[in-house]
């Protein structure tokens, strides 16, 4: 029985609406082991056979069985099956992958087999030991010599034991040496038990073989055996097709990569700046972040509440009641506070103790003829943190801490000091009973200084001290916050849920503010900064992902031919995509790797300096940043990548293998 069958093969090209006749009824019967030459001219039909025979043409009438089973060429996936398992090319332009040495050409067919990577390797070597390569192992194909490629495509043709070895022109850019060697080699495999089908022009090529169909004008002219096809009982390996695998993809995408290395760099620095740029961007908001929540906390006792009047009655989330706050600045009777109000908040669970306290917008220090003009006067509550007093002790009755910058602006930044035990006059603003302006004013102590640096100026008397001051000027002296101190620092929110609660006569009445709010409320706006100067920087990384897909178009016109080869080799449309993804993807990765190592070296030159200024690191890259970009690189990489593959994928075999 037939090993390979050709019934009633007929094929036409067309030309607009005109038929043209190549193929016009084929009948042709192949056994294993014969050395089988389909000659003829030009133009006579036997390419197109050929790529019949191999899986690659679909579009023909006709049936095609391999060992007794009708092969379907409507059905890629069988084909691709089929030319994995069964078909071994060898092409007279060899087509070899320029980017591989001549071991890793052979071994593009062994990846697609059950074999592990040691026997792989060993396979390859003892095939290209075979055809006399073995002093040649480590060279590419543009490093030899035309008889030496076409013995490497003879060593890839055999790697994966096919049963049908096609050779297209073995011989046809070869001297008489290198054909006679070629010609011994095919006879060799063919005495092996297998089928070699040889397409040639060359009379002399043909007689060399078992038989000889003779192909003229699309038919059958002659079918002449010269002799019986050969019986051989050798032991052949056992080696089993499997598709490709992902890593073996990735593996081809590296090598090529590594060898447009010089290329590919000015892309991956084209998109490692672009991913630097939003990395940079993130941990500059990161640092802000930190830098802002340590200041405030230098400040604030975190077990702190400052709780208000709710003059609208209404339940606000804290981010409604912040900004009610500036429309009430205008008319500050709405947030003066009863005493019954400040007494009700002792018995709210978790509160630890209560205290009225005066926060006053504007108010003047003056010092032998000296004034500044400040915003921020309070009296001292629990809420300041422990460390607020960088020189000298919080204050007592008629006594005042004021900001270093204070007493720099009064005095000098060398004298300030000398401030400390002597009296400055503070006058300030209010209003009395009847919501009519009053100047309050004193003389007090300066007992300490603060250090607000960055977050402001930080002045303070006690509240007796503050009562009093008001007092004497006739102003209204009900405060107009209260401090709150929380007995454990993790029930702080659920203190300040609590206090929001509070209702009298169906109405809010508090509105209450804690370190973390206020620190929600920076960091959101700090957020966005960063984000839309991220974005900003994320532009680039648009141009970075259009330099990705021009070079993966470019990549597909170059390899176009390669993409013949491994299809003709058995790769599925699937394997291809995933070869340009995958390079795509990794050169997203090496961007991002390159990208880190910018980001990290401009964050330590950028802290060096900063420091020096604000006592602080002011970028900060976290692992989620990492992350991200990592993603963000890989992400962008493998959607640029996409268009480019699929287009690689959808190529004709055919008119790939035929491409310059």
């Amino acid at each position: 029985m037939a090993f390979l069958e050709l019934h009633n093969i007929h094929k036409s090209y067309f030309l607009g609406k005109e038929e043209f006749p190549v193929l016009k009824g084929i009948d042709l019967d192949f056994e294993l082991g014969e050395f089988v030459s389909i000659l003829g001219e030009s133009g006579g039909g036997k390419s197109t056979l050929m790529n019949i025979i191999g899986g690659l043409d679909r579009n023909f009438d006709g049936a095609v069985n391999v060992d007794g089973q009708a092969l379907d060429h409507k059905k890629e996936k069988q084909l691709d099956d089929y030319r994995r398992g069964t078909i071994g090319y060898i092409y007279q332009s060899y087509n070899l992958i320029s980017h591989l040495n001549i071991v890793d050409n052979v071994l593009m067919s062994l990846n697609m087999t059950n074999l592990n990577s040691h026997d792989k390797k060993a396979r390859a070597v003892e095939l290209l030991q075979q055809v006399g390569l073995d002093d040649q192992l480590k060279k590419h194909p543009n490093q030899l010599s035309v008889g030496q490629k076409q013995r490497v495509a003879i060593a890839r043709a055999l790697a994966s034991n096919p049963q049908v070895i096609i050779a297209d022109e073995p011989t046809g850019a070869l001297d008489s040496q290198n054909t006679a060697e070629v010609l011994e080699i095919l006879a060799n495999i063919a005495a092996e038990g297998k089928l070699v089908i040889t397409v040639t022009h060359s009379q002399e090529v043909a007689n060399y073989g078992t038989r000889i169909v003779r192909l003229a004008d699309g038919k059958i002219e002659d079918d002449t055996r010269l002799k019986p096809a050969f019986k051989t009982t050798t032991a052949q390996p056992d080696i089993q097709p499997k598709v490709l695998s992902a890593g073996a993809s990735y593996k081809n995408a590296f090598q090529h990569l590594s060898y447009n290395f010089w290329r590919n760099s000015l892309i991956m620095l084209g998109t490692a700046i672009g991913l630097f740029a939003v990395l940079l961007f993130s941990g500059i908001g990161n640092g802000v972040n930190a830098f802002i929540q340590d200041q405030i906390n230098s400040m604030i006792n975190p077990n702190s509440i400052t709780v208000m009047n709710n003059p609208t009655g209404k339940k606000l989330s804290n981010t409604a009641f912040q900004q009610q706050l500036a429309q009430f600045s205008s008319d500050p009777t709405k947030l003066l506070i009863a005493e019954q109000q400040v007494n009700r908040l002792e018995k709210v669970k978790g509160v630890d103790q209560v205290e009225a306290g005066y926060q006053l917008n504007t108010y003047t220090l003056s010092y032998q003829n000296k004034n500044q003009n400040s915003t921020g006067l309070q009296s001292w509550t629990k809420a300041f943190a422990s460390d607020t007093v960088k020189t000298g002790h919080a204050p007592k009755n008629n006594q005042i801490i004021i900001d270093k910058s204070q007493a720099v602006a009064l005095t000098s930044a060398k004298t300030y000091k000398q401030l400390l035990g002597k009296k400055i006059h503070v006058s300030l603003p209010w209003i009395d009973t009847q919501n009519h302006p009053v100047q309050a004013s004193a003389d007090l102590t300066v007992v300490g200084f603060t250090n607000g640096g960055q977050a402001g100026a930080v002045a303070a008397t006690n509240y007796s001290t503050m009562h009093s001051l008001l007092s004497a000027a006739k102003a209204d002296t009900r405060a107009n916050f209260i401090s709150v101190n929380v007995k454990d620092s993790k029930d702080v929110k659920a203190v300040a849920t609590r206090i929001r609660a509070l209702k009298d006569d169906g109405k809010y009445k508090y509105g209450a503010i804690t370190v973390g709010d206020i620190l929600d409320t920076v960091n959101q706006y700090v957020s966005i900064a960063s984000i839309v100067l991220a974005a900003i920087a994320g532009i680039s990384l648009i141009v970075s992902a259009l330099m990705i897909i021009v070079t993966m178009y470019m990549s597909v016109s170059e390899r176009t031919k390669e993409i013949g080869i491994l299809r003709a080799l058995g790769e599925r449309k699937k394997d291809i995509r995933r070869l340009f993804t995958a390079e795509s993807v990794l050169i997203g990765l090496f961007s991002a790797a390159l990208a880190l190592v910018f980001a990290y070296a401009a964050s330590l030159g950028l802290n060096h300096v900063l420091y020096g200024i604000v006592k602080f690191n002011m970028v900060q890259i976290t692992p989620g940043n990492v992350i991200f970009t990592v993603i963000a690189a890989l992400v962008i990489s493998f959607i640029a990548a996409l268009l480019p593959a699929r287009k690689a994928s959808r190529l004709n075999p055919i008119d790939a293998l035929s491409a310059d």
